[in-house]
C-alpha cells in the first residue's frame, strides 16, 4: 500500500492528456441510472477500496442527494470500460464534480475525481465511494 501511495494516478493522467475533462459530447453516450456490466461488489471489497466503513455509512445519503440533482452517468464510446459522472456538490450549490471510473466485469481498475482529494490512488473520496457503491448494488 505504501508503493502505490506514491504512485501517480494514472487515470488521471489519460483523462487529462485526451481532453476527457472538457464537455465533448461526441466521445461520451448517455445511459440510464445504470451501467450493465459494472462489477458486483459485496460490502468487503467496498470497504477494501474506501479503506473502511466511514464513507460508506455516508454513501446512502450522499446518492439520494445526487441522484435528486443533475447527475448523468455516461460510458466513453472508444472503451466500454471507462465512465464519467458528472455530481453536484453538496456543499456548494455553484460546483459540480466529474468523477471517471474504470473497472472490468469483476473490479474496479482506477479512479479520479476532481475534487481536492480525487487524485488518491489509495482509497477513494466520497463522490467516488458513492458512484462505486451506487453502481455495485
Amino acid at each position: 500500500m505504501m508503493a502505490k501511495l506514491k504512485e501517480e494516478n494514472k487515470l488521471q493522467k489519460f483523462v487529462e492528456d485526451n481532453n476527457l475533462h472538457r464537455r465533448s459530447i461526441s466521445k461520451w453516450s448517455s445511459v440510464n441510472e445504470s451501467v450493465s456490466n459494472f462489477p458486483q461488489l459485496d460490502e468487503t471489497m467496498l470497504k477494501l477500496l474506501t479503506l473502511g466503513t466511514y464513507q460508506l455509512k455516508l454513501c446512502p445519503s450522499y446518492i439520494q442527494e445526487y441522484m435528486g440533482s443533475e447527475c448523468t452517468i455516461d460510458v466513453f464510446r472508444e472503451t466500454c470500460d471507462l465512465i464519467r459522472v458528472r455530481l453536484q456538490s453538496r456543499h456548494i450549490s455553484s460546483k459540480t464534480y466529474q468523477v471517471w471510473i474504470q473497472y472490468d466485469s469483476d473490479h474496479v481498475k482506477a479512479w479520479y475525481c476532481q475534487c481536492r482529494a480525487g487524485a488518491r490512488t489509495v482509497g477513494t473520496c466520497s463522490h467516488v465511494a458513492s458512484v462505486i457503491w451506487y453502481l455495485s448494488g
